[in-house]
């Protein structure tokens, strides 16, 4: 595919109110894309409006309510004739949840898949069909769908189950998509797998420093838009601790834990410890 970030094309971002969402809107500007930022925090888009300038407008949505899209998909067709080159499904939330205990509360189970997966499957269906259409009449014109998936919803770290789960069923989605749309050869789809990241979920707050560990949000974006032009689907960013070699290794791990009869999380279980020591240490 030719680049998707260029001027006068368009694009659809939501959690671009702040993180990666907001880098993203910011380098679709950047490109003189025409950009629509939807997300639930009102303050955040009004702070985000004035940094995007004219070339970007803004909608107030909650991406788990169906409703919400259909005023989405009207202002798409109304500001952008329907037109969409990047669609970034990228809102999230992050909720502890447990089985037991004060954190066993099933509206926060409910509230993390609502939003997590449910705002993906919504945006979809919404608005795929404009995609569509709009690709397949003009054979020069190229989209690009971007789904914000999680590390956790490969490896699965115990400690907190719904977040883990909503992003497991949106690499799931995300696979599937692609497959669906493989003869679709205006349509690219990408998983965004980010690392640590310096966003709200990850602690960002205020006047607070970043650690160095981190990755800045608008890394992610650069090196999303590499992936993207390789034309890559899985897009599994490091950040400055974790290397993409040992990224690789702790997936691998986890994937072999059905095959090898091992108890799932076993990369966590002390029985396991040094098996998964040595396992990182030696080549992959």
């Amino acid at each position: 595919m030719s680049a998707i970030f260029k001027k006068a094309n368009t694009a659809v971002i939501t959690g671009g109110a702040s993180g990666i969402g907001l880098a993203l809107a910011q380098k679709c500007v950047g490109y003189g894309m025409r950009v629509l930022v939807a997300d639930w925090d009102a303050w955040g888009l009004d702070v985000a409006k004035q940094s995007l300038g004219e070339t970007a407008t803004t909608m107030h949505v909650d991406v788990s309510k169906t409703e919400d899209w259909a005023q989405i998909k009207s202002a798409v067709v109304k500001d952008f004739g329907g037109q969409i080159n990047f669609l970034a499904l990228n809102a999230g939330v992050g909720a502890r949840t447990a089985f037991d205990g004060p954190e066993a509360d099933i509206a926060s189970f409910r509230k993390v898949l609502d939003v997590n997966f449910f705002g993906v499957v919504n945006g979809i269906t919404a608005l795929l069909p404009l995609i569509k259409e709009k690709t397949a009449a003009a054979s020069s014109l190229e989209s690009a769908i971007v789904i914000t998936g999680s590390k956790q919803g490969i490896t699965n770290p115990p400690g907190n189950p719904a977040y883990n789960a909503s992003k497991a069923a949106v690499k799931s989605l995300a696979e599937q998509l692609s497959y669906d749309l493989r003869a679709n050869k205006g349509v690219g789809v990408h998983l965004l797998v980010p690392g640590w990241t310096w966003t709200g979920l990850a602690g960002a707050s205020g006047d607070k420093a970043k650690p160095d560990a981190p990755w800045t949000p608008e890394q992610v974006a650069n090196y999303l838009e590499a992936k993207m032009e390789e034309g890559k689907f899985w897009v599994l960013c490091p950040d400055n601790e974790v290397t993409e070699e040992v990224d690789r290794k702790r997936m691998l791990w986890s994937a072999q834990d059905a095959p090898t009869g091992r108890p799932p999380l076993s990369r966590w279980r002390e029985e396991y410890k040094a098996e998964f020591g040595k396992f990182m240490e030696g080549g992959a």
